[in-house]
């Protein structure tokens, strides 16, 4: 098995945990949970977001990376999987919301994502988390819940996650180029 395709197996093994991960940490980890709500954590003075946007921030950089190593075909597979596992692993009262969010946004990020990069690997991965993140928020939080009062925490934390893989992104795009690699 080639670096590259055992790379993109792994992104993609990754990116399925991140869903369980994340329906697990929303409903039992945070700095205070509230009653029938989601457990929540400070992601800057004063703002608070469910504890689940860890992962999908992480997930939509993941999902990037599946397709920049097996491409597109598995990209939209792994989409496909990861709703499912969604709507399987979700809390009864939120299937819906995380479902449907995820499918949303992890398509909106394979739509910006793919034709960026090839041009520029790094503003591919912070364009299509950016897009990513705020439909994930904006429809998670609407369905879930009816409204938009976690949505600057929910934004906020998804981007701390997408900010802090961007230097992975550039070695990455170092790498493929030393390598003489291009995207699958």
């Amino acid at each position: 098995m080639t670096r590259p395709r055992l790379e993109g197996l792994l992104a993609l093994t990754a990116f399925g945990l991140t869903i369980p991960a994340a329906n697990w940490l929303i409903g039992n980890a945070g700095t205070v949970c509230v009653p029938q709500g989601p457990c929540l954590i400070p992601v800057a003075p004063g703002v608070m977001a469910p504890s689940g946007v860890l992962m999908i921030g992480l997930a939509l950089v993941l999902r990037d990376l599946v397709q920049r190593r097996l491409g597109l075909g598995w990209a939209w597979l792994a989409v496909a999987a990861g709703t499912a596992l969604s709507a399987l692993l979700a809390p009864p009262s939120l299937v819906l919301a995380s479902s449907a969010a995820f499918l949303l946004s992890e398509t909106a990020d394979l739509l910006v994502y793919t034709p960026l990069q090839r041009r520029n690997l790094v503003l591919a991965v912070l364009a299509s988390g950016i897009v990513g993140l705020v439909v994930d928020s904006v429809f998670f939080l609407l369905i879930a819940f009816g409204d938009l009062g976690y949505l600057p925490g929910q934004v906020l934390g998804k981007l701390w996650m997408v900010l802090l893989a961007l230097p992975l992104a550039a070695c990455l795009r170092r790498a493929d180029a030393r390598r003489g690699l291009l995207p699958a």
